[in-house]
């Protein structure tokens, strides 16, 4: 059996895995759309009236992307390593010709296809219910991949150092809560302190929100400089969060 056949066969598990537990499909759709709704829709945008949201409604979507790029791959590849820790899955699965690069590389195929499904119900209900203007660039093509990419690489690290799925998604919700508001997503730099401004620039999710907004916030800019610093960060990730993966329980 080839890699291409092995990677293949696991992500088509991965993905009925997925499709069985109806919980984590319902809210992986339902939890960004409730986020829009609420920021989006209620709360609403107010450009050049000063404090949080004052920008145009464009300058939000990377920050509704956001949302699933960084929730949904952090929580479930982090739960399901740690399932397979607990059921011993990885004892067997050394037995077989599965690699664990390969193993990683098929959850997250099954996490990028269903974020990309997800994505573009949020660009639709970000366009319908705010009234955003943007631009449907095929740039965010390539920042989806490599957000999902990167943060199931940090899911598999999450999930070898939890000592259980709730340490999991504890550990995840931790890292993800400060992530998500801190990435020049919600809140613009000139809201921080200007001695913390230039952390933003550590955060992974920087680089995406900055790149998805020059991609589809007119008139738009050059998003090639962030795709290209979130695609070496997604392999350095992909890379460390496979090493992390135990080959015996």
């Amino acid at each position: 059996m080839t890699s291409v056949a092995r990677v293949t066969a696991e992500a088509e598990s991965a993905y009925r895995s997925f499709v069985r537990r109806r919980t984590a499909v319902f809210f992986t759709f339902f939890f960004p759309v409730i986020i829009i709704l609420i920021f989006g829709a209620l709360v609403q945008t107010q450009p050049t009236g000063g404090g949080l949201f004052a920008e145009a409604p464009a300058y939000y979507v990377p920050g509704y992307l956001a949302v699933v790029v960084l929730f949904t791959p952090l929580s479930r590849v982090g739960s399901t390593v740690a399932r397979h820790r607990d059921g011993n899955r990885f004892e067997k699965l050394a037995t077989t010709p599965l690699t664990r690069v390969e193993w990683l590389l098929a959850h997250t195929l099954v996490n990028v296809a269903i974020i990309g499904v997800a994505s573009c119900i949020i660009l639709g209900l970000v366009v319908v219910t705010t009234g955003a203007t943007i631009v449907f660039s095929w740039w965010l093509v390539p920042f989806i991949g490599f957000g999902v990419a990167l943060f199931c690489g940090l899911g598999a690290l999450l999930g070898r150092i939890a000592d259980s799925q709730d340490g999991v998604i504890a550990a995840s919700n931790s890292i993800a809560l400060p992530l998500l508001f801190l990435s020049e997503t919600f809140i613009t730099p000139a809201l921080l302190p200007d001695w913390f401004r230039p952390a933003l620039n550590l955060s992974p999710l920087t680089y995406f929100a900055r790149g998805v907004r020059s991609a589809t916030m007119p008139p738009g800019g050059d998003p090639a400089r962030d795709c290209l610093v979130l695609a070496l960060l997604a392999v350095v990730f992909v890379i460390a969060g496979a090493y992390a993966l135990p080959q015996t329980d």
